[in-house]
């Protein structure tokens, strides 16, 4: 009697353990992974628009949970990030060194695009950033951000000065600048990107006085996808499948041109012969490539926007392989 209670009993056990073994690994193969993505304005940000629609990270990495959240500056990125609230930011280049100045733990993953930038102003009397006076404001996202270093580039050559302007400076989206701008308020002039830039300019009496490939002096990478150590580390099978769906997502708009024109046109309230003029003007591009960090560097570092000098292992995940 005893042997057959022993026997039963590792049998019993047995069962316990293929059937808690099956089950782990059910949970396992079963485990759905997300991703939190967050993002800007504007067409800079077309890839991303086409990778959402079609669900380029999901055909990637079936089973992943992905989710979108539009927000207006770097600023309330960087807090949605440090608060693991979002995974993955696109911004330009200075607030991501800004950011990494002030030891966010984070790199560059991928560039996305280069774009031409322009200062905008609605005022008769502004012909250059000279004929600023100290009752004017300027629209741009925040302090830092990438306009902003832009017109302080300018200023460095124009008035030997980086920061002679900084106190003009009022932070605000894309959208709502274009708006203040066109409403003749308190806004005399606004530092944007497509699809406001054009926007603008379409207006009477609006004019470009600046525009960011002169203030740069050059091109460079407008946006860039950048991530945190922990979600890199901790999820290399998802960041692999988010960068090579930028990639794809990159290469199908400038493979198709006109049908990327057509499908994003809904999602910016243009045209598709807007945005097709927009993806094949000059200094407009899609590029996982990522220009411009070394100037951006040197002009920040000696203007006291950054304290600190960094290398390509400090800036890039994949060093080497996407810088200039």
């Amino acid at each position: 009697m005893n042997k057959k209670i022993i026997k039963f009993s590792a049998i019993a056990i047995l069962a316990i353990f293929f059937v808690s073994a099956a089950t782990g690994c059910t949970k396992k193969e079963t485990a759905k992974k997300s991703i939190t993505i967050a993002v800007q304005y504007g067409l800079p940000y077309g890839p991303l628009e086409i990778m959402k629609e079609k669900k380029l990270l999901e055909k990637n990495m079936p089973g992943i949970q992905v989710n979108w959240v539009q927000l207006s500056n770097t600023t309330a990125i960087r807090e949605a990030m440090l608060a693991g609230k979002a995974d993955v930011g696109f911004m330009a280049i200075p607030p991501f060194l800004i950011g990494l100045d002030k030891g966010m733990d984070w790199k560059i993953a991928t560039g996305l695009s280069s774009s031409r930038t322009g200062l905008i102003t609605n005022k008769a009397t502004i012909k250059s950033i000279k004929d600023f006076t100290n009752s004017d404001k300027i629209a741009l996202p925040q302090p830092g951000s990438v306009q902003h270093i832009l017109l302080s580039m300018e200023c460095e050559k124009v008035f030997k000065d980086a920061k002679r302007m900084d106190n003009l400076i009022v932070s605000m989206s894309h959208p709502d600048g274009m708006n203040a701008l066109i409403a003749n308020g308190d806004i005399s002039a606004h530092f944007t990107s497509s699809p406001y830039l054009e926007k603008e300019l379409a207006v009477g009496g609006m004019k470009e006085i600046l525009n960011s490939y002169e203030a740069f002096g050059g091109d460079f990478t407008f946006i860039a996808g950048v991530t945190t150590k922990k979600f890199h580390d901790n999820n290399t099978d998802v960041y692999e499948a988010f960068v090579k769906s930028v990639g794809e997502a990159i290469d199908y708009i400038n493979k198709n041109p006109e049908k990327a024109a057509s499908e994003l046109a809904a999602a910016y309230k243009l045209t598709p012969e807007e945005v097709l003029k927009y993806i094949k003007a000059e200094g407009n591009s899609y590029s996982t490539e990522v220009k411009g960090v070394p100037e951006f560097i040197s002009f920040m570092g000696r203007n006291g926007y950054i304290s600190k000098k960094f290398n390509a292992k400090e800036i890039y995940w994949n060093a080497g392989e996407s810088n200039n």
